[in-house]
């Protein structure tokens, strides 16, 4: 998770420091914003209160978490989106480039670079999750970047996938950032916007003074500012595809999903809500 700010990403064989990803320009045509010297400390303050940071042992074990742990239900979820993921991205049975941006501690990813095939870039402006990431998660598949996405790096590469799980609300305009990433995909490839929120003009006010007082309550007003709340309507004009839709009151009761699982297309299939 981060601002709205795009993060770095690298194919697996290039390697850079941090420090040298830094250095580079930001992404071409997708609106990128460094965060404020004290984000990271202010992010990293709330997710504490929140009890949001976990041991090594608890995130090589996540989605997974002992009962009584005050996030268990919210994992549940989590769990649920990721097999469905993981299970439609595996059926297509051949090599994946996939990138996710914004991986917060790498959980997601390290998922992802278990299936056959797939090379997975992880990247995220959150140095101190994306350091506990490379600690946890050592597989010769996945790689994990922090710092600034730059598109002169990869050249000609286009990826199959690229990721936003829980993390699209940090990033913003929504369709300048889609507009700016289709160039990076493959023919066919697709953008996955997964376990986020998505309003109407009807309810996206009373969303966005909810997130107000939420972070006011916690302490931290500030970071109001870097949260986004998404309308439906802003994908017009995309090839996109609902894949998930929230559940109903009822259908949460026996642990539906509550957020929305969108698929846009780099391809002329046609569009299906």
């Amino acid at each position: 998770m981060g601002t709205p700010a795009v993060r770095p990403a690298l194919l697996p064989g290039a390697f850079f420091d941090d420090e040298v990803l830094d250095m580079l320009q930001p992404l071409n045509n997708i609106p990128a914003e460094a965060p404020t010297p004290d984000f990271e400390a202010l992010y990293l303050e709330l997710r504490r209160r929140e009890q949001r940071i976990y041991t090594d042992l608890q995130l090589a074990r996540l989605p997974a978490l002992p009962r009584g742990h005050i996030h268990r239900a919210e994992w549940r979820i989590r769990r649920q989106s990721a097999k469905r993921l993981v299970r439609y991205l595996a059926a297509k049975k051949r090599t994946l480039n996939i990138l996710e941006i914004g991986c917060g501690n790498g959980w997601l990813a390290a998922k992802l670079a278990d299936i056959p095939k797939a090379n997975v870039c992880a990247i995220d402006v959150n140095r101190t999750e994306v350091h506990q990431a490379k600690r946890v998660f050592n597989k010769p598949n996945l790689q994990f970047f922090s710092g600034s996405l730059n598109r002169g790096r990869f050249g000609a590469t286009q990826f199959d996938v690229v990721l936003f799980a829980a993390a699209i609300q940090y990033f913003s305009p929504l369709s300048e950032v889609l507009h700016g990433l289709l160039p990076w995909l493959a023919p066919k490839g697709e953008v996955h916007l997964v376990d986020s929120n998505f309003y109407d003009h009807f309810t996206v006010a009373d969303a966005a003074k909810r997130t107000q007082e939420y972070y006011t309550g916690m302490g931290y007003p500030e970071l109001a500012d870097f949260y986004f709340h998404h309308r439906l309507d802003e994908l017009e004009g995309f090839n996109y595809k609902v894949m998930h839709k929230p559940a109903g009151p009822v259908a949460r009761l026996l642990k539906g999903s509550p957020f929305y699982w969108i698929k846009v297309m780099n391809n002329t299939e046609t569009t299906s809500v």
